[in-house]
């Protein structure tokens, strides 16, 4: 049976990974965890969110994320040994990585990506600029592109991502997560080059198991039927990189979705 009420666990230490990024490492309860899937997280008084997993050991996971709104403000400003709630995990992760899989991230989209890096042949790590990218100390070795150029490459994770594949490295699958007009573009890369694409989407969840019907993308509940989708199910989804549900359950453009997500 499963249970669905948080678990309160004691945070056991928090990182600054970059410019409005942090990681809370809490102690290791998750059965069954796959990469991608993700886990809700309550703080008490404030409010419910899901979250990916970017750290994943026997003892400890670590959740990473961007201080966006009230809720990510907060949970940046608590300290070790204050309480946290999380129940999950939920929905459906990444397949098995294998021989000549590509990491590709971009923004806080490398978080869930992370547990499954050292399986990868390639990892590119994108950010808008060098003081927000994630992980450069702990994945020295991935290639790092800025939209300014102020760190690695200038450009964008496609520009990267086309170089792999014209030099003739034989790519046995992408996995994607980031901004969605960031992932279409890569969908839509691999399409062409026939190279089978997985990724990862998100939207404003309530409940995580599908039952508030809130995180809807076209027909696909993704808290239950994501959030990691084939790219060849999400490609010519009407809802992807084009419009999702505030928490009112109003369908409003993408645009206005991620304005709201920062109040």
């Amino acid at each position: 049976m499963r249970d669905d009420y948080p678990k309160t666990l004691e945070i056991k230490d928090i990182r600054d990974e970059a410019k409005g990024f942090y990681t809370i490492f809490l102690p290791n309860i998750l059965q069954g965890f796959n990469p991608g899937q993700f886990v809700m997280l309550w703080q008490p008084g404030v409010d419910e969110k899901p979250f990916g997993i970017s750290y994943f050991g026997k003892d400890k996971i670590g959740i990473t994320f961007e201080v966006k709104g009230r809720f990510t403000k907060r949970l940046s400003q608590m300290k070790k040994g204050d309480i946290v709630g999380i129940r999950g995990p939920y929905g459906n992760g990444f397949p098995e990585p294998g021989k000549g899989c590509v990491i590709v991230g971009g923004g806080c989209g490398i978080a869930p990506l992370a547990p499954m890096a050292a399986k990868s042949a390639s990892l590119i790590i994108g950010a808008r600029s060098s003081d927000l990218l994630l992980f450069r100390k702990r994945f020295p070795d991935a290639v790092f592109v800025t939209d300014d150029g102020s760190f690695g490459r200038k450009g964008f994770v496609t520009a990267a991502l086309s170089d792999i594949i014209e030099s003739g490295k034989n790519i046995s699958a992408v996995y994607c997560c980031g901004p969605e007009i960031m992932m279409q573009k890569v969908m839509e890369l691999c399409r062409k080059n026939s190279i089978k694409c997985y990724i990862s989407a998100e939207r404003y969840m309530k409940c995580g198991f599908g039952v508030c019907g809130q995180c809807m993308c076209g027909d696909n509940v993704v808290c239950m039927d994501g959030p990691v989708f084939d790219a060849d199910d999400m490609l010519g989804n009407p809802d992807f990189n084009s419009s999702a549900r505030l928490k009112s359950g109003r369908k409003v453009p993408l645009a206005e979705y991620y304005a709201y997500r920062t109040k």
